[in-house]
């Protein structure tokens, strides 16, 4: 996947989890995990703009693997998001299928990077 394309669905992803926690109703459970959820997936979008800037292959292997991280950890959050009942499931089906897209797409270049270096 081209760089341009990739920022652009970090970015929705991000907009789209905002837009979902804005939308959890107030409880504690809710906003524990809203707010980690508001974190890891703003995250992924900021360090895959930072690894299109790395000035090494070992920098940049280091900020994708901060991205794969914080992908992993969206999903984490996402499904105890939809295990607490907090959203319906069907809610959560297109970002939880787009935090795995972004997460195996992270990960393939990051097989490559690491085979060359």
């Amino acid at each position: 996947m081209d760089e341009k394309t990739f920022k652009h669905r970090t970015k929705k992803f991000g907009w789209d989890t905002i837009l979902l926690v804005e939308s959890l109703p107030k409880t504690k459970v809710s906003e524990v995990i809203g707010r980690q959820l508001l974190r890891s997936a703003t995250s992924i979008g900021a360090n895959y703009r930072a690894a299109c800037r790395a000035k090494s292959t070992a920098d940049m292997i280091n900020k994708l693997k901060i991205v794969e991280e914080e992908a992993d950890e969206s999903i984490y959050w996402l499904e105890l998001l939809s295990e607490s009942n907090a959203v319906p499931a069907q809610n959560m089906d297109a970002l939880l299928k787009e935090a795995n897209e972004l997460l195996a797409i992270t990960v393939a270049p990051l097989k490559t990077l690491r085979s060359r270096a």
